[in-house]
């Protein structure tokens, strides 16, 4: 996947709140993203001119969509869509990300598939820096 609109079509965010722009890798397991889009000064995250670090959960849980929706094509299907319900263990090793000069980087991997909830553990980078890790939970809206 090359593209943002490519990775729209999979998550129920949209537009400029869409905020990966290229898969890097993925497996079964896990998923790999990238995105520069912290820099865009209409980011829909933004408040006050800054980006703060706070906002990597999110990121963290978009990659856990955006690797449901891969799963879920590769399985002749569509990702249904959930509420996140937890985050748990988060750590933010910046104050902000609007600042950061190259692309962020994110690992998602699976711990829990239960069906109708997942629970990941993510990793966000900056030029092989880690920005934040964390573990969140997902619960899937009933079919």
């Amino acid at each position: 996947m090359r593209s943002r609109e490519d990775i729209a079509a999979l998550i129920p965010h949209q537009g400029t709140m869409c905020l990966w722009e290229e898969v890097l890798d993925w497996d079964a397991d896990a998923i790999r993203l990238r995105s520069h889009g912290h820099r865009d000064p209409a980011h829909p995250l933004r408040s006050h001119g800054r980006l703060r670090a706070l906002h990597l959960c999110e990121y963290g849980a978009q990659a856990m969509a955006v690797h449901g929706g891969l799963l879920a094509r590769a399985s002749g299907g569509a990702a249904r869509p959930g509420f996140l319900v937890a985050l748990r263990g988060v750590e933010l090793r910046v104050a902000r990300i609007d600042d950061l000069p190259g692309a962020i980087e994110a690992q998602a991997r699976k711990l829990v598939d239960g069906g109708d909830s997942w629970q990941y553990e993510f990793d966000l980078h900056h030029d092989g820096v880690v920005l934040a890790r964390g573990r969140a939970a997902v619960m899937l809206r009933p079919d």
